[in-house]
């Protein structure tokens, strides 16, 4: 007997509805599964059912999908990551609230993924939501973090993840501030920070010494020897 995952077991119990109680129960959850399946009548629904697992990969992170450009192994990740870090951003743990290091932080700077560095935040997008978690209500970019139905704990949710190596960041809801009404509820264990005055002490360093002639400088990942590419 094949066992269902928790999408196809919630997607098979809504047979027993019509369709006007299955559209009120897209809206109350706004999964994304259940929205996909809505757009068909009744009489292909059990049809989209039996596709439903192959849907739910679909719409998960690049981890799941085992599509991600940056990848590392699980012995690199748990020498360099704290026991937290590598618990949330793997394992998909959730840290204690208002126990994380940027819950309450206030520095003008970027949020990056812990585990590959992708930039997903800018400071000031962060607000004070009272939920013990740092919250932002953008992205620093559209596709800098994929998004996933989650049905774990007996309720949906969407889960979101670094779109180049997949780390578990935290969750999205539809209930912040304005101008978009969204609040990314993230895990400090699962971010780093770099400050904004530092960056730019980090640049103005590098004028600095292009500045001062010397020894010609190569492009970044080419070496000055033989004006290769190196990774």
């Amino acid at each position: 007997m094949r066992l269902l995952s928790p999408c196809s077991s919630l997607a098979a119990s809504l047979l027993v509805f019509d369709t006007g109680q299955m559209a009120a129960i897209v809206r109350r959850t706004g999964s994304l599964v259940l929205q996909h399946l809505a757009r068909h009548n009744r009489k292909t629904f059990k049809t989209e059912v039996r596709g439903l697992n192959k849907t739910a990969a679909y719409l998960g992170s690049c981890r799941d999908k085992k599509s991600c450009k940056v990848v590392f192994s699980q012995q690199e990740l748990r020498k360099r990551l704290t026991p937290l870090q590598y618990h949330v951003t793997q394992e998909k743990g959730t840290e204690s609230a208002f126990k994380g290091e940027f819950t309450n932080h206030k520095e003008e700077g970027t949020y990056t993924c812990v585990v590959c560095g992708t930039p997903v935040f800018k400071s000031e997008t962060k607000f004070d939501s009272g939920s013990g978690w740092p919250s932002f209500f953008e992205l620093i970019k559209q596709d800098a973090v994929s998004q996933t139905d989650d049905f774990s704990f007996g309720m949906h949710r969407v889960e979101t993840s670094c779109s180049q190596c997949g780390a578990h960041l935290g969750h999205l809801f539809d209930d912040g501030p304005p101008p978009t009404g969204k609040r990314y509820c993230i895990n400090s264990a699962s971010l780093a920070f770099q400050a904004k005055a530092q960056a730019a002490s980090a640049s103005e360093e590098g004028a600095g010494k292009a500045e001062g002639g010397g020894t010609k400088s190569s492009p970044p990942g080419e070496t000055a020897a033989s004006g290769k590419t190196e990774l």
